[in-house]
């Protein structure tokens, strides 16, 4: 008796690349060491100590969870772990209590990936879920920021450059901004190296470049009205564009390949949704910054878009 086949019913999207889970998302780790380097330069011991936990935290947590589920647990070797728990951490205020960067990078892989069935499944992107999850629970030390202060121990409160904007009309000068010399999250705040890194990881095609073009373009074209409506009121568009999280947030985590859409047009809706709901929130809004809020958000809307905008078959004929 000849052993019948089966077909094998996996998520989508059903694309076969050259390069394998664990290639893709080491090499997406490499990009962001940059980031984490100029996180430890700017803010010490703390932010190491923070990037070293999210990341243990993840892949012990991810463990744990295919272990419950009777998956092979050589699967936390494939990398998503450790982009999760480096990603958290990045986008986490430079002295947040160890035990709450434990508990989001645990809420990153457990309610974010893992309950939606492990990699390839999850809705949202899951950094962000751990970061929501933070936002909501500890909202006085998710917004608790700190001068750099180059490995010293001890550390100043101050406004990243959106809060002391929107809260005190107090507008950091753009170099300061560029180069990462402000408050702000462990990763967020040198946006020439998450810009340079984020084109070299579009070059290298590992994520589709009309998702940033969009968010960014939108942004830009957002911010320049307001500011030819009232340049005294609303700053310059590129200090809108480099400032807070949405070079992180645009290049690494809207682009994720499991929660962003897979049609080109899709792709485009997507990014110009948050961007206008990124500057929705930075403008109208009550808080500064709305990157994680956004993504989120428009994370919701991808199977729609997947649906909506796929291209038609080739002789394809619309039932009437």
């Amino acid at each position: 008796m000849t052993d019948q086949l089966y077909p094998v019913l996996e998520s989508s999207p059903h694309l076969k690349g050259r390069k394998s889970t664990p290639q893709v998302m080491y090499t997406v780790v490499a990009l962001l060491m940059p980031m984490c380097v100029a996180g430890v330069y700017f803010f010490g011991t703390h932010a190491l100590v923070r990037i070293l936990l999210s990341t243990a935290v993840a892949m012990i947590t991810e463990f744990v969870f295919l272990k419950l589920r009777k998956k092979d647990i050589s699967a936390i070797w494939d990398g998503s772990a450790v982009i999760t728990g480096i990603l958290l951490a990045l986008t986490l205020p430079p002295t947040l209590p160890l035990f709450e960067v434990a508990l989001g990078s645990m809420v990153a892989i457990a309610i974010g990936k893992q309950v939606f069935g492990g990699i390839g499944f999850n809705i949202f992107n899951p950094a962000l879920v751990g970061r929501a999850f933070l936002q909501a629970s500890f909202p006085l030390d998710m917004t608790t920021w700190v001068k750099p202060f180059f490995f010293r121990l001890d550390s100043i409160t101050t406004a990243t450059p959106l809060g002391g904007l929107k809260f005190s009309n107090d507008l950091t000068p753009l170099k300061k901004v560029f180069l990462g010399n402000v408050g702000g999250s462990i990763g967020e705040t040198s946006a020439i190296l998450i810009l340079i890194t984020g084109v070299i990881l579009l070059l290298m095609k590992m994520a589709d470049w009309r998702i940033p073009v969009s968010i960014f373009s939108t942004v830009l074209v957002f911010s320049g009205i307001l500011h030819l409506i009232d340049p005294q009121k609303y700053a310059d568009p590129m200090f809108y564009l480099f400032s807070g999280s949405l070079m992180l947030g645009g290049f690494y985590m809207a682009t994720d390949m499991v929660s962003s859409p897979i049609t080109p047009l899709g792709s485009v809706i997507f990014g110009i949704g948050i961007g206008l709901m990124v500057m929705i929130i930075r403008i109208f809004g009550g808080l500064p910054e709305g990157v994680m809020f956004a993504i989120l958000f428009m994370n919701s809307f991808v199977p729609l878009l997947n649906r909506y905008t796929r291209p038609r078959i080739f002789g394809e004929v619309k039932n009437e």
